[in-house]
């Protein structure tokens, strides 16, 4: 194999195949020329009809063929003339191509029935016994036989061409005869994937089950001496962005046994049947390379739950696919040695039959990395970038609650190229700062124009955020807060350090609602009437009120009542309750958020005066972080260590620089799910 088909990973085309249709037309060329070859009758000369009437005369004459559907007639000429040098000489140089056979030479007549009279007449000047006389006969010509057959003939051509084009593997049409045939990738040893398990960080529970497969299949003895069974399947779950297609090329990386790689759509065609055909052709090539690996991408493309969202009498395909699938992977017939991967981001919507054990006997859970695991995958995405000796891993993981490991890969991206863009040699904190910035509340707009109301609105909308979240003890401590446009509608956010945690009292629900609503009080409190820039805080309180009523079962009058649906997507709840409880988790839903309003209200009014300074600096600035509050403010009243704050103190040996040069708190992160954005569209 060359060097260029080693260095990638995916199998090499096979080898071309002849090209027909070239031999196709090479062959008809050939035909032509044999046809005319055959037909032709030698270099004849045209002669006019007197010098004809010469030659004859002169006894020159052997014999005269009048071919009437030609309008032509062929003179051949005496043996004798031919040694003449008048004749020998004009026949020779007229052309390479001599014949002396004959005919010799041809003269085009108007019809032949004229030069037939005109012909007798002739011969009526010569003695009887020299007399020669003339057949008649029709020439069938090739040109003319394919004139008449030549449209079907052409016919039958294109439709053998073009049937050939769509069985190859190019046009249009593009395997219309192996449509049947399954469309998986296979690496094996040859074709290695150069991804391993050294390139998957923050996911090692997930890692520790996939290698254990990849045991199995390497060394099987060591388990089935002990009565264990190789695991027929095993599904990825876990939400976009966390790495379960990686995880799947780092398998294929180390299998060591060969790997079969598709997409659950690629099973989907528009003819009736070809999925199933798809799946038992990909099973029928899978058991031939045993021990070896399946690997199916988005497998809820055929996996849905069969019955549901179906026309009464109509026949679905996918269902058609899915059953041989299943039986594909524990039927009747089911042969050992395929291990089947799948991975999808919505369990909830596979059929129950393709979960069981037996066909997918572990589900492994891939879920957003930790803090941990965000320093890990950070590691692995900042070795190929040139970055200076101020980057920690440990602060930049801190700095990304709930991101994935593809936003990870984003954010290193993005801050190489905003280094690039500002001719660095190398990239700092600052351009992973902005970076951050820049996936988190969209591209910075600097030349938009904002009116000075709107942005001391803007200004102090913002400073109630800030304050209600600095003077509530269980609200996420302040980062950063910006009033600097960015995105389509952002005028303004800020950005909190959040706990690292999975449960919530009911304490810290209601603080983090009352911080929400700083910006609406804020803008009550100054201005006297509020504006539409807290759609966004609304939409996120709403939802958690109703979260805190019907989900949670954390409301007195309703009690301990969850009316939340595990099987739907998301919050999405279904009615299992009267109206009249409907009505009471509407009002109940309304009491919750009054009195947050409320006390959000009387906690600005006591710090009016912080809420100003804040509000003025902005404008001044624009930008305020954790340490500017401090010196405008003073200190939290809540000096606790937070998760993420004992994290990167931990065997920390050197002093980092803070976040930015104007922050002397450098443990600083940023919570996306927390960036309070004033929208300016009123009819949102």
């Amino acid at each position: 194999m060359s060097e260029k088909n080693k260095s990638k990973n995916f199998v090499p085309k096979a080898p071309q195949k002849p090209n027909f249709q070239l031999w196709l037309i090479i062959a008809a060329v050939l035909v032509l020329l044999g046809l005319t070859w055959i037909q032709q009758r030698g270099a004849v000369i045209d002669i006019t009809q007197k010098r004809f009437e010469d030659m004859y005369l002169a006894g020159d004459v052997s014999k005269v063929v009048i071919v009437r559907n030609m309008n032509r007639v062929d003179v051949t000429l005496k043996p004798s003339a031919l040694q003449n040098a008048k004749y020998k000489t004009e026949l020779e140089s007229n052309s390479s191509f001599f014949n002396p056979s004959g005919p010799h030479y041809a003269l085009q007549v108007t019809t032949s029935d004229k030069f037939q009279t005109d012909f007798q007449a002739l011969e009526e000047k010569v003695p009887e016994e020299d007399r020669i006389g003339a057949s008649v006969t029709n020439e069938e010509n090739w040109s003319s036989y394919f004139g008449s057959f030549g449209f079907l003939i052409l016919l039958f051509v294109f439709f053998w061409f073009m049937m050939r084009r769509m069985a190859g593997p190019s046009g249009p049409g593009g395997q219309i005869f192996n449509v049947g045939k399954s469309k998986a990738q296979l690496f094996d040893a040859e074709n290695k994937v150069k991804i391993t398990f050294d390139n998957v960080a923050g996911l090692d529970e997930a890692k520790e089950e996939i290698q254990e497969i990849v045991e199995f299949l390497k060394n099987p003895g060591k388990f089935t001496k002990l009565g264990g069974k190789i695991p027929k399947g095993a599904l990825l779950v876990g939400p976009p962005g966390t790495g379960k297609t990686l995880l799947a090329k780092a398998v294929a990386g180390e299998a060591g046994v060969p790997f079969f790689t598709l997409s659950g759509s690629d099973f989907v065609e528009m003819f009736v049947g070809v999925g199933a055909a798809r799946v038992r052709d990909l099973f029928k090539q899978a058991k031939e390379k045993a021990p070896c690996i399946i690997f199916i991408d988005e497998i809820d493309a055929i996996g849905r739950s069969r019955g549901k969202g179906q026309m009464p009498g109509s026949n679905d395909e996918r269902e058609n696919t899915l059953n041989s699938l299943l039986v594909e992977m524990d039927g009747f017939g089911t042969d050992t040695g395929v291990i089947v991967l799948a991975a999808t981001n919505r369990p909830d919507v596979l059929d129950s039959a393709l979960l069981r054990p037996g066909r997918f006997d572990r589900q492994i859970s891939i879920d957003k990395p930790d803090i941990v695991g965000r320093e890990a995958i950070f590691k692995v995405h900042l070795a190929p970038i040139k970055i200076s000796n101020d980057i920690d891993p440990k602060k930049l993981a801190a700095q990304t609650p709930g991101f994935a490991g593809a936003e990870i890969a984003n954010v290193c991206n993005e801050a190489a190229l905003i280094a690039a863009r500002r001719n660095k040699t190398a990239v700092d904190m600052q351009d992973f700062q902005d970076a951050v910035d820049r996936v988190i509340g969209g591209l910075e707009k600097k030349n938009k124009i904002i009116s000075p109301e709107e942005k001391r609105i803007v200004a102090y909308h913002e400073a109630g955020h800030a304050v209600a979240g600095w003077f509530l003890e269980h609200a996420d401590p302040l980062v950063k807060v910006s009033i600097v446009p960015r995105g389509v509608a952002a005028l303004g956010y800020a950005q909190y350090l959040p706990k690292e945690q999975f449960l919530y009292q009911t304490e810290q629900l209601m603080d983090e609602m009352c911080m929400t609503l700083g910006g609406r009080a804020a803008e009550q409190i100054i201005f006297g009437k509020i504006s539409t820039g807290a759609l966004s805080d609304l939409e996120r309180i709403t939802k958690l009120a109703y979260s805190i009523v019907s989900v949670y079962g954390m409301n007195e009058k309703l009690g301990n009542i969850s009316f939340f649906d595990s099987k739907s997507d998301g919050y999405k709840m279904t009615k299992p309750y009267s109206e009249a409880t409907a009505e009471l988790i509407d009002q109940e839903v309304s009491n919750l958020i009054q009195v947050a309003y409320d006390r959000t209200l009387a906690l600005l009014n006591e710090h009016r005066e912080h809420l100003e300074i804040l509000a003025q600096e902005l404008l001044e600035k624009e930008i305020l972080f954790q340490a500017d509050l401090e010196n405008l403010i003073g200190k939290r009243p809540f000096a606790k260590e937070t998760t993420y704050q004992a994290f990167t103190n931990k065997k920390e040996k050197k002093t980092t620089p803070p976040l930015d040069t104007k922050a002397e708190d450098g443990d600083t992160v940023i919570e996306p799910a927390k960036t309070e954005v004033p929208e300016t569209n009123p009819e949102k």
